[in-house]
Protein backbone atom coordinates (compact mmCIF):
# COMPACT_ATOMS: atom_id res chain seq x y z
CA UNK A 1 0.00 0.00 0.00
CA UNK A 2 2.98 2.04 0.80
CA UNK A 3 3.99 2.02 -2.64
CA UNK A 4 1.14 2.92 -4.54
CA UNK A 5 0.68 5.87 -2.55
CA UNK A 6 4.28 6.76 -3.08
CA UNK A 7 3.78 6.05 -6.91
CA UNK A 8 0.93 8.50 -6.73
CA UNK A 9 2.88 10.94 -5.39
CA UNK A 10 5.54 10.94 -7.88
CA UNK A 11 2.86 11.09 -10.74
CA UNK A 12 1.28 13.84 -9.33
CA UNK A 13 4.90 15.45 -9.27
CA UNK A 14 5.15 15.02 -13.17
CA UNK A 15 1.87 15.79 -14.13
CA UNK A 16 2.82 19.35 -12.63
CA UNK A 17 6.12 19.35 -14.03
CA UNK A 18 4.24 18.78 -17.50
CA UNK A 19 1.90 21.56 -16.92
CA UNK A 20 3.92 24.03 -16.30
CA UNK A 21 6.26 23.17 -19.12
CA UNK A 22 3.38 23.33 -21.19
CA UNK A 23 2.29 26.64 -19.89
CA UNK A 24 5.49 27.86 -20.41
CA UNK A 25 5.38 27.77 -24.26
CA UNK A 26 4.35 30.34 -26.39
CA UNK A 27 2.73 29.47 -29.54
CA UNK A 28 4.65 29.14 -32.79
CA UNK A 29 3.98 31.89 -34.84
CA UNK A 30 2.82 31.64 -38.25
CA UNK A 31 2.87 34.24 -40.93
CA UNK A 32 0.29 36.49 -40.73
CA UNK A 33 -2.09 36.08 -43.52
CA UNK A 34 -0.77 39.93 -44.59
CA UNK A 35 2.44 38.30 -45.30
CA UNK A 36 1.55 36.08 -48.13
CA UNK A 37 1.67 37.20 -51.18
CA UNK A 38 -1.74 37.13 -53.19
CA UNK A 39 -0.39 36.96 -56.28
CA UNK A 40 1.99 33.96 -55.55
CA UNK A 41 -1.14 32.45 -54.10
CA UNK A 42 -3.08 32.62 -57.39
CA UNK A 43 -0.37 31.50 -59.16
CA UNK A 44 -0.10 28.20 -57.38
CA UNK A 45 -4.14 27.60 -57.69
CA UNK A 46 -3.65 28.18 -61.31
CA UNK A 47 -0.89 25.54 -61.26
CA UNK A 48 -3.19 23.44 -59.35
CA UNK A 49 -5.78 23.29 -61.51
CA UNK A 50 -3.90 22.98 -64.68
CA UNK A 51 -2.51 20.07 -62.98
CA UNK A 52 -5.81 18.55 -62.49
CA UNK A 53 -6.62 19.07 -65.60
CA UNK A 54 -3.84 17.83 -67.17
CA UNK A 55 -4.57 14.44 -64.44
CA UNK A 56 -8.29 14.41 -65.68
CA UNK A 57 -7.13 14.24 -69.36
CA UNK A 58 -3.99 11.14 -68.70
CA UNK A 59 -6.74 9.49 -66.41
CA UNK A 60 -9.25 10.04 -69.65
CA UNK A 61 -6.43 9.22 -72.27
CA UNK A 62 -5.41 5.20 -69.87
CA UNK A 63 -9.41 5.16 -69.90
CA UNK A 64 -9.98 5.07 -73.28
CA UNK A 65 -6.50 2.95 -74.14
CA UNK A 66 -7.44 0.25 -71.53
CA UNK A 67 -10.84 0.18 -73.48
CA UNK A 68 -9.05 -0.05 -77.20
CA UNK A 69 -6.68 -2.98 -75.10
CA UNK A 70 -9.62 -4.57 -73.71
CA UNK A 71 -11.67 -4.98 -77.17
CA UNK A 72 -8.48 -6.06 -79.18
CA UNK A 73 -7.29 -8.47 -76.37
CA UNK A 74 -11.23 -10.14 -76.42
CA UNK A 75 -10.30 -10.26 -80.59
CA UNK A 76 -7.26 -12.10 -79.95
CA UNK A 77 -8.44 -14.57 -77.81
CA UNK A 78 -11.65 -14.79 -80.09
CA UNK A 79 -9.27 -15.21 -83.19
CA UNK A 80 -7.38 -17.95 -81.06
CA UNK A 81 -9.89 -20.02 -80.06
CA UNK A 82 -11.20 -20.42 -83.90
CA UNK A 83 -7.71 -21.10 -84.54
CA UNK A 84 -7.30 -23.75 -82.49
CA UNK A 85 -10.84 -25.00 -83.12
CA UNK A 86 -9.53 -25.31 -86.80
CA UNK A 87 -6.53 -26.78 -86.08
CA UNK A 88 -8.22 -29.59 -83.76
CA UNK A 89 -10.59 -30.24 -86.62
CA UNK A 90 -7.41 -30.36 -88.82
CA UNK A 91 -5.57 -32.83 -87.02
CA UNK A 92 -8.32 -35.02 -86.56
CA UNK A 93 -9.29 -35.23 -89.69
CA UNK A 94 -5.06 -36.11 -90.67
CA UNK A 95 -5.50 -38.59 -88.28
CA UNK A 96 -8.24 -40.28 -89.38
CA UNK A 97 -6.58 -40.33 -92.64
CA UNK A 98 -3.31 -41.39 -91.17
CA UNK A 99 -4.82 -44.33 -90.00
CA UNK A 100 -7.29 -44.81 -93.22
CA UNK A 101 -3.80 -45.19 -94.98
CA UNK A 102 -2.22 -47.83 -92.49
CA UNK A 103 -5.17 -50.01 -92.99
CA UNK A 104 -5.14 -49.70 -96.59
CA UNK A 105 -1.12 -50.48 -96.62
CA UNK A 106 -1.52 -53.36 -94.35
CA UNK A 107 -4.70 -54.74 -96.33
CA UNK A 108 -2.76 -54.15 -99.33
CA UNK A 109 0.51 -55.76 -98.00
CA UNK A 110 -1.91 -58.79 -97.06
CA UNK A 111 -3.51 -59.03 -100.72
CA UNK A 112 0.11 -59.53 -102.04
CA UNK A 113 0.65 -61.83 -99.99
CA UNK A 114 -2.09 -63.93 -101.40
CA UNK A 115 -1.56 -62.97 -104.40
CA UNK A 116 1.92 -64.69 -103.96
CA UNK A 117 0.44 -68.08 -103.38
CA UNK A 118 -2.31 -67.66 -106.39
CA UNK A 119 -4.67 -67.19 -103.92
CA UNK A 120 -5.93 -63.58 -104.63
CA UNK A 121 -7.74 -62.02 -107.28
CA UNK A 122 -5.55 -59.65 -109.51
CA UNK A 123 -8.51 -57.54 -109.63
CA UNK A 124 -9.09 -57.28 -105.86
CA UNK A 125 -5.37 -56.35 -105.71
CA UNK A 126 -5.90 -53.70 -108.25
CA UNK A 127 -8.31 -51.98 -106.46
CA UNK A 128 -6.58 -52.10 -102.87
CA UNK A 129 -4.01 -50.76 -104.69
CA UNK A 130 -5.82 -47.94 -106.48
CA UNK A 131 -7.38 -47.15 -102.54
CA UNK A 132 -4.04 -47.19 -101.30
CA UNK A 133 -3.52 -44.66 -103.88
CA UNK A 134 -6.34 -42.48 -103.39
CA UNK A 135 -5.30 -42.58 -99.78
CA UNK A 136 -1.99 -41.60 -100.42
CA UNK A 137 -3.40 -38.21 -102.52
CA UNK A 138 -5.87 -37.42 -99.80
CA UNK A 139 -3.20 -37.55 -97.51
CA UNK A 140 -1.13 -34.94 -99.52
CA UNK A 141 -3.97 -32.89 -100.01
CA UNK A 142 -4.33 -32.81 -95.58
CA UNK A 143 -0.87 -31.83 -95.51
CA UNK A 144 -1.21 -29.50 -97.99
CA UNK A 145 -4.36 -27.89 -96.68
CA UNK A 146 -2.30 -27.93 -93.07
CA UNK A 147 0.80 -26.08 -94.53
CA UNK A 148 -1.78 -23.51 -96.40
CA UNK A 149 -3.69 -22.55 -93.19
CA UNK A 150 -0.56 -22.01 -91.36
CA UNK A 151 0.70 -20.24 -93.76
CA UNK A 152 -2.11 -18.25 -93.95
CA UNK A 153 -1.86 -17.29 -90.45
CA UNK A 154 1.89 -16.42 -90.60
CA UNK A 155 1.36 -14.01 -93.53
CA UNK A 156 -0.06 -11.26 -91.63
CA UNK A 157 2.93 -11.35 -88.91
CA UNK A 158 5.56 -11.18 -91.58
CA UNK A 159 3.92 -8.71 -93.66
CA UNK A 160 3.42 -6.67 -90.52
CA UNK A 161 5.81 -3.66 -90.89
CA UNK A 162 7.98 -3.57 -87.74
Amino acid sequence: MNEITDIRTRIEHALDRIGKGLDALQPIPVNPPEAIDPAIVRALQDQVAEEKTANAQLEERIRVLKSRADSQLAALEAQIATQRSQLADLDRDLQRLRESNADLRDLAGQLRAKMADNVADPELVNRAMMAEIEALRATRAADLAEVTAILNELKPVIEEPR
